[in-house]
């Protein structure tokens, strides 16, 4: 039995094991689907074990799956980094950042130049996505560093180093003057899944016996605030980041929903430059929580 580990079969596995679905694997690899299961079934007969639990409806990770993944996702972040280092490029160092939407209109602008002032050398390579997604994109070893919500799923502590940011208020948004119409179900304005809040909100609302109907979803913030400000329906937010022209909802008839807890997740061990991110996050978290003022002018 083989027991060298080839990059590409391992890449593949980390594909599949985020997507959970040679479908979905195959088509973000640019592969067919036969080249996904083939290179999976060569992996298995090198480790001589299964690694992959399938039905015609799903892909799970065996016990021996689980275990190979973090190695999978440590050797294949070193190999990265080894091409990186290996360039001709000593002054610069390049990390791949995810961000959550909601930070993108408020603070990401501010914290990107505070950034660049204090690692000038560094070459970020942003994404922004719902928090679901950037999770996802970290476990795949897409992602070096994220700032997101943590999801209500506990994180890998061996594989993956989180640290808590800061806790905000979740709250139920609408544009000025919005009401809720009697006896007619609560229009709700949404990400669609995966979306930490919208499962928060539905939860809660659920739990209160409320009926709801969705009005609008977006995948981007810009979405949700047009939505919101048409007056199609009320969305939940966090306080420090409620996009300009909304506000909170003064109304008895919605439940309270719970805080939620922004962290900031890198792989373990992390790359120096994401380490490096992940510190001016910390130094810098109470300026991710203060709310801009009032009327003050959005990103172009």
């Amino acid at each position: 039995m083989s027991t060298e580990l080839s990059q590409r079969h391992l890449r593949t596995f980390i594909a599949v094991s985020s997507e959970e679905s040679f479908t979905r694997a195959a088509r973000r690899l640019g592969m067919s689907q036969s080249a996904v299961s083939s290179q999976i079934r060569q992996l298995e007969a090198t480790v001589d074990m299964p690694l992959l639990s399938r039905d015609t409806h799903s892909v799970e990770l065996t016990p021996a799956g689980e275990r190979l993944l973090s190695y999978a996702q440590r050797i294949t972040a070193t190999m990265d980094e080894a091409i990186l280092s290996a360039r001709d490029l000593p002054q610069r160092e390049r990390v791949r950042f995810g961000v959550s939407e909601d930070f993108a209109f408020t603070h990401l602008p501010d914290f990107l130049e505070r950034l660049r002032s204090e690692l000038p050398n560094l070459e970020v390579v942003l994404s922004v996505e719902l928090s679901a997604t950037l999770h996802r994109q970290l476990r795949a070893g897409e992602l070096d560093i994220i700032l997101a919500m943590r999801p209500p799923a506990s994180v890998d502590s061996v594989s993956f180093a989180s640290s808590e940011l800061f806790t905000d208020a979740l709250a139920w948004v609408a544009r000025p003057g919005f009401g809720l119409e009697e006896e007619e179900p609560i229009p709700l304005v949404l990400y669609p899944r995966p979306s930490v809040t919208r499962e928060i909100a539905l939860d809660v609302l659920e739990r209160h016996g409320h009926r709801f109907a969705t009005a609008a979803t977006s995948t981007s913030l810009a979405g949700l605030r047009a939505a919101v400000l048409g007056g199609l329906g009320i969305m939940p937010f966090a306080k420090s980041l409620i996009p300009e022209g909304a506000v909170v909802m003064d109304e008895p008839r919605l439940p309270g929903l719970p805080d939620l807890t922004f962290v900031v997740v890198t792989r373990n061990p992390s790359t120096r430059a994401a380490a490096a991110v992940a510190s001016v996050l910390q130094r810098h978290s109470p300026e991710l929580r203060t709310r801009r003022p009032e009327g003050a002018a959005e990103p172009g």
